[in-house]
């Protein structure tokens, strides 16, 4: 079975990913702030994680450096999940090493297959 790992801190987002995930077939892990994640992440090597940009300790951006900058973790893909919607946000996070974009707030009908897609080629 495949694994996510889902970083955010918002217990209502939280519970929607994960419920979608699990409903699909995978199984989830979650982390609540960046430096948790980022273990976890090293600890149990996911198939792909899903990030928060806004988080409690450090932002996603730093998560996203402490993973890419690890021999453990920086191959596992990266999906961006942000509220984070400017102009530019979508290209910013994508040029900082995310392997895909999904803007909050989700649509619970629609983001497994954003994920889904996000995926394909890398897992």
């Amino acid at each position: 079975m495949k694994t996510a790992l889902i970083i955010e801190d918002n217990p209502d987002n939280l519970t929607l990913i994960r419920d979608i995930l699990e409903l699909n077939g995978y199984a989830t892990l979650h982390a609540e702030t960046g430096i948790q994640g980022f273990t976890m992440a090293e600890a149990h090597h996911p198939d792909f994680i899903i990030l928060d940009i806004q988080l409690p300790d450090i932002s996603g951006y730093e998560v996203l450096d402490k993973i890419r900058d690890c021999d453990k973790t920086r191959a596992i893909p990266v999906i961006a999940m942000t509220s984070y919607a400017m102009a530019g946000d979508r290209e910013k996070l994508l040029s900082a090493g995310c392997d895909a974009y999904v803007e909050k707030p989700i649509d619970p009908s629609q983001v497994f297959e954003q994920i889904r897609l996000a995926i394909r080629d890398k897992i």
